[in-house]
């Protein structure tokens, strides 16, 4: 993996000034998926300074200098699994770090939630990173906070979309559910729900 440098923008506000970092956040573009972009220029900074999520700047070096190649954001959030949806052997995994109700046959488990994860299109700098190596940098920052904290789910949500559901399962995570999408989501997302997927970290 390239030497990537991660930046927290709560770090980047306090040292560069909100109007210098809007700017930067500014040239970021996701045409794949607007929600991605949307969310970085439009919410992160509000939701970093009301400490509703922490988002991650990566950068990469080019033409002698770090251009903004991805970011994704982390956000503490609890979900709920049907006791259906694990085989034998994941029950035996997940009970270590939920809890089971068994009048509702469920677990409950609190985890960080990856929100947004994207490439940055602008320029092609996109291809300055793959999706592999995002997706790891941002499961790498989860293993870090859990050792601090303990745990060892961390979880995402995304479109029922067949290359973006592949794409997660081939970087280890598997469906355990659905959720519907929430009024300010449904002019944003295709569909009416989004699959939710989850990881045991190692």
């Amino acid at each position: 993996m390239k030497d990537y440098i991660q930046i927290n923008l709560n770090n980047m506000l306090d040292e560069l000034g909100e109007d210098r970092v809007r700017d930067i956040l500014s040239a970021f573009s996701c045409p794949m998926n607007l929600d991605i972009e949307n969310f970085l220029k439009i919410k992160a900074i509000e939701f970093a300074k009301q400490g509703i999520a922490r988002t991650y700047l990566i950068f990469a070096p080019h033409n002698e200098k770090p251009v903004l190649v991805g970011y994704f954001t982390l956000a503490a959030k609890f979900f709920i699994i049907s006791k259906d949806a694990l085989s034998k052997s994941m029950r035996k995994k997940i009970i270590k770090f939920g809890q089971y109700d068994p009048d509702t046959e469920r677990y409950i488990i609190s985890a960080p939630l990856i929100g947004q994860l994207g490439k940055n299109y602008s320029n092609q700098y996109d291809k300055l990173i793959t999706g592999d190596e995002l997706l790891k940098i941002a499961c790498d920052k989860v293993l870090a906070i859990q050792q601090q904290i303990g745990g060892k789910v961390v979880y995402l949500e995304c479109e029922d979309k067949p290359k973006l559901i592949k794409f997660y399962e081939e970087n280890g995570f598997f469906i355990f559910g659905k959720r519907e999408l929430d009024h300010d989501e449904t002019d944003k997302l295709e569909g009416k729900y989004l699959i939710q997927m989850l990881k045991i970290l190692s």
